[in-house]
């Protein structure tokens, strides 16, 4: 049973469900919105809002952590240079999830998930 189990599995075991957050934020870092299921736009919130927040301490070390979490070195720079320096003042809630209308027949739900 799942009793007090926060982590959202996604049908996935933890390594393919990092990788596949993991690149999720990459594309979020890279074009500033995505389109995605409404699922993982959940579970990403969290992942890269805490990326951004330690991204804000502007260490060696909080650059390190990003740098690994995110997994590429361009998105990396990006993140640290473009997208943080944005939200120096604000205390957190950096993401967005706009849900999106029922395209056809598709049974997920779609949603956007972008940066505020």
């Amino acid at each position: 049973m799942r009793h007090s189990k926060s982590t959202k599995t996604l049908g996935r075991v933890k390594r393919q469900r990092e990788a596949l957050l993991r690149s999720l934020a990459r594309s979020l870092v890279m074009y500033e919105h995505i389109d995605t299921t409404e699922a993982k736009a959940k579970a990403l919130r969290p992942f890269i809002e805490k990326l951004i927040t330690k991204g804000k301490a502007n260490s060696l070390a909080s650059h390190r952590i990003v740098l690994t979490r995110l997994g590429g070195q361009r998105e990396a720079k990006k993140l640290l240079q473009t997208i943080v320096p944005k939200y120096k003042d604000r205390a957190g809630g950096y993401t967005r999830i706009i849900k999106l209308t029922d395209q056809g027949i598709n049974i997920r739900k779609r949603a956007r998930i972008e940066f505020v």
